[in-house]
């Protein structure tokens, strides 16, 4: 089609140039000049602006069905997502609540939680397929395939018809024109002439008259396409943008409870090995003269493993806390303050910190 569109300027160009030739040849008259179709500045600029418009209108068109193709991909791709993060989803759960292992049900309760999360994931991708298809692909594809663009084309089709049948009728009114000046005393060659000019008249009137309708029906298509299309993209960027937060927070969720169920099974066990934390009086009568109780003893230790504390001398630590250490016994506890209180907690359960920011620091 392109091709064949290309091929006809080309027709009409050398036309054109055939025919400034042939108005050179017969000159003068009372045509030609500005009057005549091929130099009219007004005629000439409505037919450069619907060139304008009809190109910018199929490349819009272009796109839209690009999207189009491309958001239909993504649908069935994504279908087939959903169906194999749901059956992930039903195995998983599966797993978990059959509970296998002999040995605990930790993997268990992790291979069920994870296929809830699953579950409500795959839910969300759907949301997001069915969003897609409604509020992007469908719209563009309903103006892709409608008859707003396809009725102001065959506007600006008539209105190139018609001005190449005027470009004939200057021809036609020049030769007519000629053969009045070569014969003068016949009346027919006259009221021919007069014929010709009228009907040119009337050529040209249409010509303007379907040029300002095409160009106006191909103006307001232009105007839909680039609002239609704007708005489909920021849907899909606004559903997509939904789907991956409502992810990210099942995700992180999920996280949370998994580390935190490995870190519980996985936390040293010497505290259940480990005698009761001395009293500060036993710690406070052990010490030597020669000991440094200043400040300059202290470090932070950044909690590694939750704990919870037995007595009311014990302190309770949560991960990613931090702790001023005091002391450090023979016996695996350690002593200092977290968050305004101060007590015991299994010394293996901190790490060292050499420098921490203030405001971590409670």
């Amino acid at each position: 089609m392109e091709a064949i569109r290309k091929q006809a300027s080309r027709l009409r160009e050398q036309v054109a140039r055939q025919q400034q030739a042939v108005l050179k040849q017969f000159g003068g008259g009372g045509f030609g000049g500005s009057e005549t179709v091929i130099t009219d500045e007004a005629e000439l600029k409505q037919h450069q602006k619907l060139e304008k418009l009809y190109i910018s209108t199929r490349m819009a068109k272009h796109f839209q069905r690009d999207i189009v193709r491309s958001v239909e991909g993504y649908i069935f791709t994504g279908s087939k997502q959903v169906e194999i993060g749901t059956k992930l989803s039903e195995d998983s759960k599966k797993y978990g609540s059959e509970n296998t292992c002999t040995s605990g049900n930790t993997l268990s309760k992790a291979a069920l939680s994870f296929g809830l999360a699953r579950a409500q994931m795959e839910k969300e991708r759907g949301n997001l397929l069915k969003a897609l298809g409604t509020q992007v692909a469908e719209p563009l594809r309903a103006m892709v395939m409608g008859a707003s663009l396809e009725n102001a084309r065959h506007l600006a089709q008539r209105y190139d018809r018609v001005r190449q049948e005027a470009e004939s009728q200057v021809i036609e009114v020049s030769k007519r024109q000629a053969r009045v000046k070569e014969m003068p005393v016949y009346h027919e060659n006259i009221m021919k002439l007069e014929a010709a000019e009228n009907k040119l008249e009337d050529l040209k009137s249409n010509m303007s008259t379907l040029g300002q309708e095409a160009a106006s029906a191909m103006a307001n298509v232009e105007v839909q396409q680039q609002r239609l299309t704007l708005r489909r993209l920021i849907a899909m960027v606004e559903a997509e943008r939904t789907y991956h937060q409502q992810v990210l927070q099942i995700l992180e969720q999920l996280g949370s409870e998994m580390i935190s169920e490995q870190q519980r099974i996985e936390a040293p066990s010497v505290a259940d090995n480990m005698p009761p934390p001395p009293s500060y009086e036993e710690v406070n009568a052990s010490q030597t003269h020669s000991e440094s109780t200043d400040a300059m003893g202290y470090f932070l230790g950044e909690v590694m493993y939750p704990y919870n504390g037995e007595s009311d001398t014990e302190l309770n630590l949560s991960l990613g806390d931090y702790v001023v250490v005091r002391k450090v016994t023979d016996g695996g506890w350690a002593e200092g303050e977290c968050k305004g209180k101060a007590g015991w907690f299994p010394f293996a359960y901190i790490e060292r910190r050499e420098r921490v920011l203030a405001s971590k620091v409670v």
